[in-house]
């Protein structure tokens, strides 16, 4: 019996083998096998990922981070062993010294607002890196620590709270001038010097620690009296008790998400006044401070402004609600019970109105979305069908223009999400490199990624234009334009084989020595990089309905594909097996139906743009019909998009 069928679509994206006996799910129909190195395009294509342009070699592991001054200056934040480096345009623009070790990057949060990037870690003083004008177009940038609004030199208006037992007291030895606190149980350590306390709502500063229950204070504001006293507080971040876990902007408020020592707390700003955490009276632009309670663990790992304040915690999702939030009107309510990752830091990103977040098992990408009819929200778990691709996540970004979600793995890999959520695109896709991917960020239009290769950080850009990775494009200078047989600025690549392309034409690799490549042919322009290959494997094909009545899963014993037509776009070069084997593909009069024959790229040729369909025959039976019949594998670094293919299959 012989069957035609027609694949349209790869928007289901590389499903789990698991899903090998679900014939009957649409992902199916729309899903593969296997999906390396590619981009699915929404429109249900796949296309050969973009290459890497390489752009700098760092000092070392870190973590990529976007800064958008305005709509037309963008910068990258590269964090590295206690620097901070700043790029421009790829560009390397200026550097800063900064507090975060090797080991402390992993863990640093971070907001944006205006001008202004704040950074936190939970042991470390926050910072908050800006950019002023220097008065001739160019910038200042300076990185510092957090300042909170000081009302005066008496009272700096910062969270207090009580860390020790609710029966402890304090006794002031005077009301004025330099004192002695003494408190009724060991409270006091040795960091305590320099930092602030309240005593019945009023101000000291404290200067020795004289032991474990009495410290040494200057008195900022005068003391009631001299009575031991329950009223009492320390600053709520510091040395001792640590510092902000998270942090984020909204309704004009800053909002600090948990601490060291307060990992379920959160604290708004007042209205306006972002470093202002008065509480005050309780008037509508006053601060607000509140714990979480319930009955699990709630250690804030990150806060994101949505549609509402949304809190994730290592145990559960959270809806701060209030319109506007006031100190009488906000609410806080548990919606979901996933919880997300503690042992490092992945930023929740928005992408068409849903947060995605990164569950605290590793295991899953949630998207967590509000729902009319609920009046609440759902974390769906957009791994559900290729939970294979979430391995060890170390970081994520989303790029818009390509509407694909980069999230790099653990083992050096990283895998894209395809994602349009009107029209329920949800498809994964895995990369490699010749590397480590280590991070990744979406700076404006570009991404980003920092790359460990043959024992250095790289620094690196997705380029549509490049079809090798850590990739350096030339072109000769010299006058009158000449072609060139030397080339050279390769020295982040010595000792490794490059792939060529010279004035478009794909050359025999050559290895790298004092970071120059010579060419047997000269030429005027030259792409050099490491080499990458992209697979495309379908499912097998399935008699869904298991009556028997076709071929595939359960209709017949032995298939035969009789022929295969590719349908292709913009492509250069075609590497299939359709059975016997992996054979390069003509395309030179595949408009007249010629599909079949030698390659086409040949040394020093010029291949062209193809667009239209590739027909070829196959002949052989296959006997296991867990396999696919057909396969594309392909390193030659040329461009290559795949619309859709059609298959004619007879059963025995």
């Amino acid at each position: 019996m012989k069957t035609t069928y027609l694949k349209t679509s790869f928007t289901a994206g590389e499903v789990a083998p698991d899903l090998l006996g679900r014939g009957d799910l649409r992902a199916y129909d729309n899903g593969a096998a296997r999906l390396r190195n590619v981009f699915i395009k929404p429109t249900g294509g796949v296309t050969r990922r973009a290459g890497m342009r390489y752009l700098n070699t760092l000092p070392g592991e870190g973590r990529l981070i976007a800064f958008e001054f305005n709509t037309e200056q963008t910068y990258l934040i590269v964090l590295t062993h206690l620097r901070l480096d700043i790029y421009h345009d790829g560009v390397f623009v200026a550097s800063l010294v900064a507090p975060w070790a090797a080991d402390d990057i992993a863990q640093v949060a971070w907001s944006q607002s205006a001008d202004t990037l704040l950074l936190t870690h939970a042991s470390i003083m926050p910072q908050k890196l800006t950019r002023s004008s220097d008065g001739s177009g160019g910038g200042v940038w300076a990185l510092s620590n957090w300042s909170f609004y000081a009302a005066s030199d008496a009272r700096i208006l910062q969270p207090m709270y009580k860390f020790a037992a609710s029966n402890v007291t304090v006794t002031p030895s005077g009301v004025s001038g330099t004192i002695t606190l003494t408190a009724s149980s060991p409270v006091f350590v040795d960091g305590h010097a320099g930092t602030r306390m309240r005593v019945a709502n009023k101000e000291v500063l404290i200067t020795v620690v004289n032991s474990p229950t009495v410290v040494t204070a200057q008195v900022k504001e005068t003391l009631l009296n001299t009575t031991a006293t329950l009223d009492w507080e320390e600053q709520a971040f510091s040395n001792v008790r640590g510092y902000p876990v998270s942090v984020a902007f909204h309704q004009d408020r800053l909002v600090i998400g948990g601490s060291r020592d307060l990992p379920n707390r959160l604290w708004m700003s007042q209205t306006g006044d972002l470093f202002n955490f008065d509480l005050g009276s309780g008037l509508d632009s006053e601060a607000i401070e509140f714990g979480i309670f319930s009955d699990q663990v709630n250690a804030i790992r990150a806060v994101f402004s949505g549609r509402h304040l949304q809190v994730f915690t290592s145990g559960a999702e959270w809806m701060v609600t209030g319109d506007p939030l006031t100190p009488a009107l906000v609410q806080i309510k548990r919606q979901t019970r996933v919880g997300s990752m503690t042992r490092r830091y992945i930023a929740p990103l928005d992408v068409d109105g849903a947060t995605l977040f990164v569950a605290r098992s590793g295991a899953e990408l949630r998207e967590f979305v509000y729902t009319d009819v609920e009046a609440a929200y759902q974390s769906t778990d957009l791994s559900l069908l290729s939970h294979h691709m979430i391995f060890d996540p170390k970081d994520q970004d989303f790029d818009a223009r390509r509407r694909l979600l980069f999230l790099v793995r653990g083992d050096g890999k990283f895998a894209t999400l395809t994602v349009y959520r009107a029209e329920q695109v949800a498809a994964w896709t895995l990369h490699d490199t010749a590397g480590d991917v280590l991070s990744v960020c979406v700076a404006g239009d570009d991404v980003y990624m920092m790359v460990r290769r043959f024992g250095a950080v790289m620094l690196e850009q997705l380029d549509d234009a490049l079809c090798t990775d850590s990739a350096l494009v030339g072109e000769s200078a010299v006058v009158p334009p000449a072609p060139l047989l030397s080339w050279s600025g390769l020295d982040h690549l010595n000792g490794q084989a490059v792939q060529i392309i010279a004035d478009g034409a794909v050359r025999a690799p050559q290895t790298v020595s004092s970071g120059t490549i010579n060419l047997t042919d000269p030429c005027y322009k030259i792409e050099a990089g490491l080499g990458f290959t992209h697979i495309i494997e379908p499912l097998p094909i399935s008699n869904a309905s298991g009556t028997g009545g076709g071929v595939g899963g359960g209709g017949a014993r032995a298939v035969r594909m009789t022929e295969i037509t590719l349908r292709i776009l913009d492509t250069a070069a075609v590497r299939i097996d359709i059975g016997r084997g992996l054979k390069d593909v003509s395309l030179r009069s595949m408009n007249e139906g010629e599909g079949s024959g030698s390659s086409s790229i040949t040394a020093n040729s010029t291949p062209a743009l193809h667009t239209g369909d590739v027909r070829l025959s196959s002949y052989g039976w296959y006997f296991d019909n867990t396999r696919p019949l057909w396969r594309i594998e392909q390193s030659t670094p040329l461009p290559f998009t795949l619309l859709s293919v059609q298959i004619n299959v007879v059963g025995n």
